[in-house]
C-alpha cells in the first residue's frame, strides 16, 4: 500500500511565528477509496508545523476521503486579510476544486466561513464518500461549468461523447470514478487552480487567481480486464492500482476546445477578500498556438493554463500561464488586458519583478511544459516598464 499524502507543491514559512505551512496531496490509490478507510489523517490538507520541532500545530482538510485526485496543488499564500472589517493573519489556499480556503494562520480556523455539503454516493462498490469542504470564498466552481453545459464540442472527447446521464448531473455533484467503462464520468483533477497559486494585493484586499476548465475522463477497471482495455482503446492511459482489484484508466480531453460549450477553458479572476465575492472574471489566452495556421482564433474561451499571476503596487496583474505563449498585463480594477508580449516558448511559470537602477522589470522563465504541450525553450525574458520608479 503506497502512503502518498506527501508534499509536492512548495511550502510557505512564517518566520515570526515559527510556522511552516505544507500543502499535502491525496492518499493512494487516487480514485479507489475502498482500499483506504478512515479519516485519512492530513491528506488533502493545509498543515502547519512548528519549525523548531516539526510537530503539527493544526491542519485543515480541503477534501474528505478524496476519490477525485484533488491534492492541494500550490503553495499556501500568507497575507493579512480584512474580511468584513476584521483583519486577521491568514493562510490563503487555492485548490483543484476551483475553491479558495482562507484560514487563520495561528489556528487553521476558516476566516471566511466554509460550508460542508453532501456528496452523492455511487461509483465503485464498497466505497463511501464524505463531503468535500466547500468555501464561500471561491473563485469559480469549475466542476459546475462541466455539469451545466448544453453540449459537447465535436472533437472534445475524440470518437466518444458524454452520456446523457453525465450531462444531466445536478450542479455540485462530484462525478465518481465508475466501473462501467461504457459511461465515462468526468474528473476535474487537472482543472480549477494548479501550480503557481494566487497573487494578493494587500492594499486593495484583492486576490487574483487563474483557473482551468480542463478535465479527464476516468474509469476504474478490474485488474483482469486491464490488458483488454488497453487493446480496445490505445488512447487510454491505464495504470495498475497498488490496491487490487482495481486499476485506473484516464484519458485527457481536448485542450483545443472547451469540453462543454458554455464553459471557458481558462480564466483570470479577481476576488474581493473583504467580502469573499468575485469582482470580475475574464478569459485567459487564445487558441493561436493550439491550432497554428488556422483561420479560427477563439478569444472568448481562453486556454488551460499553468503558472500563477503577479500583482504590482500600481494595480497591474502580470500573467502568462496560457497556451498561446504570451506574457500579459491586466488592469487589476477592471480585468481589461492592457498589454501582451510574445514569448519564445511557453510561459508556464509565475512572473517576478525587480527594480534595478531606478527601473522596474518583469521577468519570466519561458521554458514551456511537456504536459501542457506548449513550445519548449530555455529562455528567461525580461521586460522593462516605461519610466523610472519615482
Amino acid at each position: 500500500m503506497a502512503g502518498a499524502a506527501n508534499v509536492w507543491a512548495p511550502m510557505s514559512t512564517d518566520e515570526a511565528r515559527g510556522l511552516v505551512f505544507l500543502p499535502t496531496s491525496s492518499a493512494s490509490p487516487d480514485f479507489y477509496g475502498a482500499a483506504r478507510k478512515g479519516a485519512e489523517g492530513q491528506a488533502n490538507s493545509v498543515v502547519a508545523l512548528d519549525a523548531t520541532t516539526g510537530k503539527p500545530v493544526w491542519s485543515f482538510q480541503t477534501t474528505h476521503h478524496d476519490v477525485w485526485d484533488y491534492d492541494v496543488p500550490a503553495q499556501p499564500t500568507l497575507a493579512d486579510v480584512s474580511f468584513h472589517g476584521r483583519t486577521t493573519a491568514a493562510v490563503i489556499q487555492v485548490t483543484k476544486q476551483g475553491l479558495i480556503f482562507t484560514l487563520a494562520r495561528d489556528t487553521g480556523i476558516p476566516i471566511i466561513p466554509v460550508q460542508e455539503r453532501p456528496v452523492a454516493q455511487g461509483g465503485a462498490p464498497a466505497r463511501r464518500c464524505r463531503p468535500p469542504s466547500h468555501s464561500r470564498s471561491r473563485a469559480v466552481a469549475v466542476a459546475d461549468a462541466h455539469q451545466r453545459g448544453r453540449g459537447v464540442r465535436p472533437d472534445s472527447l475524440g470518437p466518444r461523447r458524454l452520456s446523457q446521464a453525465d450531462r444531466r448531473r445536478p450542479p455540485r455533484r462530484p462525478l465518481h470514478p465508475a466501473l462501467d467503462a461504457g459511461d465515462h464520468p468526468l474528473s476535474v483533477h487537472r482543472g480549477g487552480m494548479n501550480w503557481g497559486g494566487l497573487a494578493f494585493d494587500s492594499a486593495r484586499q484583492v486576490a487574483y487567481v487563474n483557473t482551468s476548465s480542463a478535465m479527464h475522463l476516468v474509469t476504474l477497471i478490474p485488474q483482469a480486464r486491464v490488458a483488454a482495455a488497453r487493446r480496445a482503446s490505445p488512447a487510454w492511459r491505464s495504470r495498475r492500482s497498488p490496491a487490487p482489484p482495481m486499476a485506473c484508466a484516464a484519458r485527457r480531453c481536448s485542450r483545443r476546445w472547451p469540453a462543454v460549450q458554455s464553459a471557458a477553458l481558462g480564466q483570470l479572476h479577481a476576488i474581493d477578500m473583504r467580502t469573499g465575492k468575485v469582482r470580475w472574471s475574464v478569459p485567459l489566452g487564445t487558441t493561436r498556438d493550439l491550432a497554428p495556421g488556422s483561420q479560427l482564433l477563439m478569444r472568448d474561451v481562453g486556454t488551460p493554463n499553468f503558472g500563477g499571476p503577479m500583482a504590482t503596487a500600481s494595480g497591474l496583474v502580470f500573467i502568462s500561464a496560457a497556451m498561446d505563449n504570451y506574457l500579459r498585463a491586466f488592469d487589476g480594477r477592471t480585468g481589461r488586458e492592457l498589454w501582451r508580449g510574445r514569448l519564445p516558448a511557453g510561459g508556464q511559470a509565475t512572473p517576478m519583478t525587480y527594480v534595478w537602477k531606478g527601473r522596474q522589470y518583469v521577468v519570466i522563465a519561458a521554458g514551456g511544459n511537456a504536459k501542457a504541450d506548449t513550445k519548449r525553450g530555455d529562455k528567461v525574458v525580461a521586460y522593462a516598464l516605461p519610466g523610472p520608479i519615482s
